[in-house]
C-alpha cells in the first residue's frame, strides 16, 4: 500500500500501544527532483517499512518533511537518507519538546512547490540566499541598532512565540507574508535584515526574494527557531526568542521559554495553548485555556458546539445544506483582527448549551 488505510481512531490505537520511543524531527532541501511519481513511491515504501509517521512534500524544487521515527529505526532512517542522492549529508532538525505523538499516519504527497510561496521563481535568483547566522550570530545581530528583525511566519505562529522587537505581519499565508514583510520596511534598504521562521525553509525562499528587492545585507536564521532552540541549550546561551514555537503536527508548539504572550481567545485569560476547533465542518485553529475547552468542548463558537453535540448523522446532512455556505463562511474566517471577536461569547448561554 503506498497509502493510508485505516482510520483515525485504528490509527490512534495503534500509536498509543506503542511500546518504543520516537524522535520527531524535520527537514528540506532545494533540490531538482525528476519523475516525482516513481520518487514518491519509493520514499513512501522505503518510510513506511521504517515505521516512520509525519508529512513529506515532494516538489520538482525539492522535498519538505515532517516526521516522527522510532528511535530503534533511527540509524538505519539516517542511513536511507545517505543512499539517496537528494538526501544525503541531510541536516536535520530534531524536536524540542517530543512526546512521541506528533503524527498519526505517513503522506507522502506530489505538491507544485514545497511551500506554496505564489512566486515565480523564473524571475528572480532562488539560489541568491542570505547569510545564514548560528544562534549566536543571531543574538549578537539582533544587538545591531541598524537591524530589523521580520518574522516570516503566520500571524497564529508569531502569536505565541517570537523574537523580541520581531517586525509581525498579521498574515495567514506564507504567501501573505512575503508581501507584509517587504511593504514594512520598503524604505530601509540601507538597514540590516534579520529572518527567521520555524525551520528555515520559509526564509530560504523569502531571503532571495528580498535581495531580488533590493535589500543588500539580508541574514536568516540557520535552520529556523527548532536549531536555535537546540542550539541555545547545548551552549547555555539566553534566549532571544520568546514563548512557544508553532510546530504543524499534532503537538501544536513546542515551549522554547516560560513567557506566554497571548491569551485565550474565548475569555482573554493568559494562554498560548491552540485547539483545531472540534467542529468538523470548521476545524477553526485559535488559543484556547483549558477551561474555555472544558466548557465549550473544543469548539470556536457556540453555533460549532451545537454542531458538534449533534449525532454524525445530522451533522453530515448540515454539511450538504446551507450552513456550509453562509454561517460557517462567517465563524470560519481568519480575517483579523475580526477574529477574536468573532469567538467571543456569554459565558452563560455556552454552560447551557455545554450541559
Amino acid at each position: 500500500m503506498l497509502h493510508n488505510k485505516y482510520d483515525k481512531a485504528t490509527l490512534q490505537k495503534k500509536l498509543d500501544s506503542e511500546n518504543f520511543k520516537r524522535v520527531t524531527l524535520s527537514f528540506y532541501r532545494y533540490v531538482y527532483i525528476d519523475n516525482m511519481e516513481m520518487y514518491r513511491a519509493d520514499l513512501y515504501r522505503r518510510m513506511d517499512e521504517l515505521g516512520i509517521l509525519g508529512r513529506v512534500y515532494v516538489a520538482h524544487e525539492g522535498i519538505n518533511a515532517q516526521i516522527s521515527i522510532p528511535e530503534h529505526n533511527f540509524e538505519a532512517f539516517k542511513n536511507l537518507l545517505e543512499a539517496d542522492a537528494h538526501l544525503k549529508a541531510m541536516p536535520l532538525k530534531i524536536a524540542v519538546e517530543d512526546n512521541g505523538k506528533s503524527f498519526i499516519k505517513l503522506i507522502v504527497r506530489i505538491r507544485e512547490k514545497v511551500v506554496a510561496d505564489g512566486l515565480d521563481d523564473n524571475t528572480f535568483d532562488v539560489t541568491n540566499v542570505g547569510k545564514h547566522l548560528n544562534a549566536e550570530e543571531f543574538n549578537k545581530a539582533l544587538e545591531d541598532p541598524n537591524a530589523i528583525v521580520i518574522d516570516m511566519r503566520n500571524h497564529y505562529e508569531s502569536e505565541v512565540g517570537h523574537f523580541e522587537k520581531a517586525l509581525l505581519p498579521e498574515s495567514d499565508t506564507f504567501r501573505d507574508c512575503l508581501k507584509m514583510g517587504l511593504d514594512m520596511v520598503e524604505d530601509k534598504k540601507d538597514h540590516k535584515i534579520l529572518l527567521y521562521c520555524t525551520g528555515g525553509i520559509r526564509c530560504e525562499k523569502a531571503s532571495a526574494w528580498f535581495k531580488h528587492h533590493g535589500f543588500d545585507d539580508v541574514n536568516q536564521l540557520h535552520g529556523g527557531i527548532i536549531n536555535y532552540a537546540q542550539e541555545i541549550k547545548e551552549k547555555g546561551i539566553p534566549s532571544k526568542f520568546i514563548g512557544k514555537n508553532f510546530v504543524f503536527d499534532d503537538r501544536l508548539g513546542e515551549r522554547i521559554t516560560e513567557d506566554i504572550i497571548s491569551s485565550c481567545h474565548q475569555c482573554g485569560k493568559p494562554c498560548d495553548d491552540h485547539t483545531n476547533c472540534a467542529n468538523d465542518d470548521c476545524h477553526l485553529l485559535f488559543i484556547q485555556c483549558d477551561d474555555c475547552k472544558e466548557r465549550m468542548k473544543g469548539c470556536c463558537t457556540p453555533q460549532c458546539l451545537e454542531i458538534a453535540s449533534l449525532p454524525i448523522d445530522e451533522q453530515r446532512k448540515l454539511r450538504k445544506g446551507k450552513i456550509k455556505q453562509d454561517t460557517l463562511s462567517v465563524y470560519r474566517s481568519r480575517l483579523r483582527p475580526d477574529l477574536k471577536q468573532i469567538l467571543k461569547y456569554d459565558h452563560d448561554s455556552a454552560k447551557k448549551m455545554s450541559n
